[in-house]
């Protein structure tokens, strides 16, 4: 049977009646709110949005500009081996309850809400040679899970800036312990020889855009930037929906 697309008058009475019947809540908190995926002014107030000024590398915001190119004392002391590496939000209250929504409540529609916002940090020039690739997780919590939620938001994504993404093409081969608490050689040791690229999947000469949903310590993204870049990427850009700043991390 072919598809019948309704009248845009019918659209728009099942969406009100949709609306009416599972009314629009803040992905946040949950009150109810005029749009879908729309904030509550609450949860927006308590939202900290990144961008400039921040440091070229590692996304780490500056109190002023400190001109083009400029990065932070750790990046300067120890550079990290993406090229850059940015976020939506600062992590907080706000933040958390959205991944967590999306990675254990299964609200899997809030993909394309963080996908959204991530958008404004692929800059058109150069999209044609960009490639998405999700943090990938074990074939064992991949079951357990039943998504990748980094892969979700890839997706979506993907879709709405025309990038084109390669789904499946970091692997995860090897189970890695939980990161809390290590310090950042213990971390960059039990992450160490965990990813793999898949047989078939070429990265070479490709502007790797690799996704994830919270950056915390970067030892995970470290390690496949690495070996992207052994596998012959261009360059690595890692973007997340939201990340830990230097002050507020614990070790």
């Amino acid at each position: 049977m072919v598809p019948v697309a309704l009248p845009a008058a019918a659209r728009a009475a099942c969406r009100f009646a949709l609306d009416y019947a599972l009314p629009p809540r803040c992905p946040g908190c949950g009150v109810i709110v005029q749009e879908q995926h729309g904030f509550c002014l609450d949860c927006w107030g308590k939202m900290r949005f990144l961008g400039p000024p921040c440091c070229a590398r590692c996304g780490a915001p500056f109190d002023h500009d400190r001109g083009e190119g400029a990065e932070c004392g750790a990046c300067i002391a120890a550079p990290p081996p993406w090229d850059s590496a940015r976020a939506v939000l600062a992590y907080g209250d706000v933040a958390r309850t959205v991944a967590l929504r999306l990675k254990y409540g299964r609200r899997i529609g809030l993909a394309r809400l963080i996908a959204g916002h991530m958008a404004r940090h692929v800059l058109p020039d150069g999209r044609d040679a960009m490639l998405i690739m999700p943090v990938p997780l074990h074939r064992w919590r991949l079951w357990w899970r039943g998504f990748n939620q980094s892969a979700l938001i890839g997706g979506q994504l993907a879709r709405l800036t025309g990038v084109a993404q390669d789904r499946d093409g970091l692997r995860r081969i090897r189970r890695t312990p939980p990161l809390r608490g290590m310090n950042a050689r213990q971390r960059a040791r039990a992450v160490s020889g965990a990813f793999a690229l898949a047989d078939g999947h070429d990265v070479r000469g490709r502007a790797v855009l690799l996704i994830d949903d919270i950056h915390t310590s970067g030892a995970t993204a470290a390690a496949c930037a690495r070996l992207l870049r052994q596998k012959g990427a261009a360059s690595v850009h890692l973007l997340c929906w939201a990340r830990v700043l230097p002050e507020d991390a614990g070790d």
